[in-house]
């Protein structure tokens, strides 16, 4: 009879010791441990607690406990197990008594170690309402179940550590601000995350399975190309110095829609432990934004240029003139070129001044200003004063609101802004028509506005018109001088004085520039 109990015994043993290396998910498989424990010591009540990090004992599984008690339960298996000098028989009448505290009909507890490369991963607790006497078979299969449960928890922890690394690498590739593709041994694709969907218009699903050729069509290549390289044994080819190295293409992507998009791809392989290629990665790039900065930096480097060397050019040749020893000249021709010399030498000061200026605020974001009180439409008046003698097409209009209150402000800078908006007006309604300059208080704010006659803007242009070097392109822009800072730098200066600075316009109807200024 004892015989059979014991060939039961390790039949279900061998059973449950199935059943939990089977699973894989931590909570299934301590649940299973527990529950089988408990059974095969005849208990009611039990419990795991696993180890963490830091050393501390928390408990995970349950059986026959309320949850409310488990807080308070972990914290007295923690201050038991870091009692000094507790012997064998001490560690299980505290715990029998712990069990009583949850069941007064416990008797007896038992402790099980979950140890795997001898280090202790937690340990097991049953209790029940019996008292008994374990033989050493009893004890030799306890301890097999002990080893074959802390296999499983132990598998269980790395297969959730693993999850948890999946999925956190999982989110980093859906939200990044990067593509990232994965391609298998076939150059077909594996994975494709969301930014890669809004770059080049295809979605995940449609483009999974496909090769990477057929999603990712070029308009035109500035840099490397995969299909020659793939031609030329790359990544794999052992005559090459490409073999194993990432490859760098960049250009104009044909969008799924039809449009373009500039991308930069690093297509960085991956190989098994006999160097077969396993996957490739690729970390692709929107260039569009670094394309059209570096485009404006050379149009910029290309105007800035122009307008250098153009008032030189009127200095030295109206200085070499004055200084010829062959010519009497009389004072009238000598005040002319020397009144061009001075012009040009102040349109060179202002453009150095705005250059300095928008350097300044790019590098620390800070505009320092000497504020006073500024009367606007006294300001306005002298603007128009200096611009009425360089047009005879514009009619110049001030419509200020009677007893406009003066604004705390820098007077130089907000007149830089006033003639930024004026000379701007000028240059873009080149036949003619009203400048008006204007500005009313609501009490907290003053409100000024410049508006014209002239061409107007686009939407497009109204939604980049304040970037730094940035021009409206047409044939109108090519033609007028200007490096694309003036309206920069305005609102960089209204942005100083605490206001604000925005546009209203349309083709053909002229533009309104407005700033506002709190009193």
């Amino acid at each position: 009879m004892l015989q059979d109990f014991r060939v039961r015994q390790r039949d279900f043993l061998l059973e449950i010791s199935r059943a939990i290396t089977a699973q894989l998910e931590l909570s299934e498989v301590l649940r299973r441990v527990l529950n089988a424990s408990v059974v095969m010591l005849g208990g009611q009540l039990g419990l795991i607690a696993l180890r963490d990090s830091s050393g501390t004992y928390r408990i995970r599984a349950t059986l026959g406990i309320m949850s409310e008690r488990v807080p308070e339960l972990g914290e007295q298996l923690n201050a038991l197990l870091e009692q000094e000098k507790l012997d064998y028989e001490s560690f299980h009448d505290q715990l029998t008594r712990m069990g009583i505290g949850l069941d007064r009909r416990m008797r007896q507890s038992f402790a099980l170690p979950l140890i795997i490369a001898e280090e202790p991963l937690g340990f097991l607790v049953a209790f029940r309402a019996t008292r008994g006497t374990a033989t050493q078979d009893d004890i030799q299969i306890l301890q097999s179940f002990a080893d074959q449960a802390a296999i499983a928890v132990h598998n269980a922890q790395l297969y959730e550590r693993i999850n948890v690394e999946r999925q956190q690498l999982a989110a980093i590739l859906q939200h990044s601000a990067d593509g990232v593709m994965i391609l298998d041994d076939e150059f077909r694709i594996a994975s494709f995350n969301r930014a890669l969907e809004r770059m080049t218009g295809w979605l995940a699903e449609d483009a999974i399975g496909k090769p990477v050729a057929e999603v990712l069509t070029w308009k035109r290549l500035e840099k490397g190309d995969l299909e020659q390289a793939i031609v030329g044994g790359w990544p794999l080819a052992q005559d090459t110095s490409m073999s194993g190295e990432p490859l760098y293409v960049e250009g104009d992507l044909l969008r799924r829609d039809g449009m373009t998009q500039s991308l930069a791809i690093i297509y960085a392989p991956l190989f098994h432990a006999d160097g077969r290629l396993r996957t490739i990665i690729a970390n692709v790039r929107d260039i569009t934004n670094f394309r059209q900065a570096q485009e404006m930096q050379n149009v910029f480097i290309s105007t800035i240029s122009h307008e250098l060397k153009t008032p030189v050019a009127l200095i030295k040749g109206h200085a070499a003139t004055l200084r010829r020893d062959d010519v009497e000249f009389p004072p009238e021709f000598v005040r002319e070129y020397s009144g061009v010399i001075e012009e040009e030498s102040d349109r060179l000061t202002e453009l150095i001044e705005n250059l300095l200026t928008a350097s300044r605020i790019q590098a620390d974001r800070n505009l320092k200003l000497n504020k006073d009180d500024v009367m606007l439409e006294a300001l306005a008046k002298r603007v128009i004063e200096r611009f009425s003698t360089q047009t005879q097409k514009h009619r110049f209009v001030l419509r200020f609101a009677p007893g406009l209150s003066p604004v705390p402000g820098d007077e130089v800078r907000l007149r830089q802004v006033l003639d930024n908006l004026v000379s701007n007006a000028i240059k873009y309604s080149p036949e003619g028509g009203t400048v008006e300059i204007g500005a009313h208080d609501d009490g907290t704010q003053v409100v000024a506005y410049v508006r014209d006659e002239g061409v107007g803007l686009s939407s497009a242009d109204q939604s980049r018109i304040f970037e730094r070097f940035y021009r409206v392109d047409g044939a109108l822009s090519r033609k007028t001088q200007g490096t694309g800072l003036g309206l920069y730098l305005s609102r960089a200066i209204i942005e100083a004085h605490g206001g604000r600075m925005w546009v209203e316009s349309a083709p053909g109807n002229g533009s309104t520039f407005y700033f506002s200024l709190p009193l």
